[in-house]
């Protein structure tokens, strides 16, 4: 028996709901898996649906956590329980050390939520609550180095696992080829909205390039506080037929549209304390063949190969993105690249990353 404890878990959309859905589902090959989670529109659907034992905690936010920390302090006494997993430093915060020395335990870290001063309040909180865990588990070598300089101790890098590939309906096809039309190239990012990820930079890079690729087409999916300012840069620059903002869209459309493009790009930044962990979406487009280009300063380098499976550039220097495009995009070289991505990702598939787990146990 495996247990999860999770604030971030479908059918709420993301990259860590992502990865917590796939590690329960791949813990599922080895055992009977119990998910404790947080409720969220369309849950009840979700879980009629999943393999999983999945149990929802409702209520006021501030009080979930006590509320959550109770059932699986119950759970784990009165269950023999293989291995427990928690997907952030408070999912494990209130569960006592020796409930957890009935279980090899996990904690995973991401980068930005540990990030706090050393010797904070919060730093000392991070540091008791993942001295609990028997393991932590850093996404990438990035975030172990940073975690360890902040006083974690145990990291081991496991990266996450890749749910990707998928099948995609006709449906979906025929709406990625009405968004893209005769578009060539096609540059895709899926991401939230948020300063970190660039969409600004890579719009401007957009604009530059449209003397030399006049039909480029640029799709943005994903939503976020950037929105607003960013259809209005997009008015700003005249980019309303280069670059599409797609802020809703189901798995399938999104797929559809990763699927059909040329390039994935994502040169992230430091941004308010918030630092790219790994970067799943990365490995997501390499498994449909999709070269990537991220940024220099995070985790980035564990989900891409620099002059392999794509490029790393500094997102704050449009030169720099603008030069590194140019290159990808020079003789088709974006298919030697994507070719490449796809072999890399299989690297990354769920049955071999949950093995490296239950190597721990």
């Amino acid at each position: 028996m495996f247990l999860v404890s999770t604030r971030n878990f479908p059918p709420e959309l993301g990259g860590m709901q992502n990865l917590m859905e796939g590690l329960s589902n791949a813990l599922l090959n080895h055992g009977p898996v119990k998910v404790f989670a947080e409720t969220h529109d369309g849950d009840k659907n979700y879980d009629q649906n999943s393999k999983l034992n999945i149990q929802r905690v409702s209520g006021l936010k501030i009080f979930r956590k006590y509320r959550k920390a109770n059932l699986v302090k119950e759970f784990l006494t009165s269950n023999e329980v293989r291995a427990s997993f928690f997907d952030h430093w408070k999912s494990i915060e209130n569960i006592e050390k020796n409930l957890l020395n009935k279980t090899k335990s996990f904690c995973l870290i991401h980068s930005k939520e540990i990030n706090h001063p050393v010797g904070s309040s919060l730093n000392k909180r991070v540091l008791t609550a993942l001295a609990k865990a028997d393991h932590v588990i850093a996404n990438s070598k990035f975030t172990k180095e940073f975690a360890m300089k902040l006083g974690v101790k145990n990291v081991t890098v496991i990266n996450p696992g890749c749910n990707y590939p998928i099948p995609i309906n006709d449906e979906a096809k025929e709406f990625a080829k009405k968004i893209y039309g005769n578009a060539s190239p096609k540059l895709i990012t899926i991401s939230r909205l948020d300063g970190r990820k660039s969409h600004h930079n890579v719009m401007m890079t957009v604009k530059n390039l449209l003397p030399k690729y006049p039909s480029l087409k640029y799709v943005s999916i994903g939503d976020g506080d950037e929105g607003n300012n960013l259809l209005k840069l997009r008015k700003t620059l005249g980019l309303e037929k280069s670059v599409e903002f797609i802020f809703k869209s189901t798995e399938q459309e999104k797929v559809a549209l990763l699927e059909q493009s040329n390039i994935f790009v994502m040169p992230s930044v430091i941004y308010k304390k918030s630092v790219e962990g790994f970067g799943i979406t990365y490995i997501e487009a390499a498994s449909y063949g999709k070269p990537s280009i991220g940024g220099i300063y995070g985790g980035e380098g564990d989900a891409i190969k620099s002059g392999q499976t794509g490029y790393l550039c500094n997102g704050n220097d449009l030169n720099a993105i603008y030069d590194t495009l140019l290159k990808t995009l020079a003789n088709d070289h974006y298919l030697e690249l994507g070719s490449n991505a796809l072999e890399f990702s299989k690297d990354f598939s769920w049955e071999k990353i949950v093995k490296k787990y239950i190597s721990l146990i």
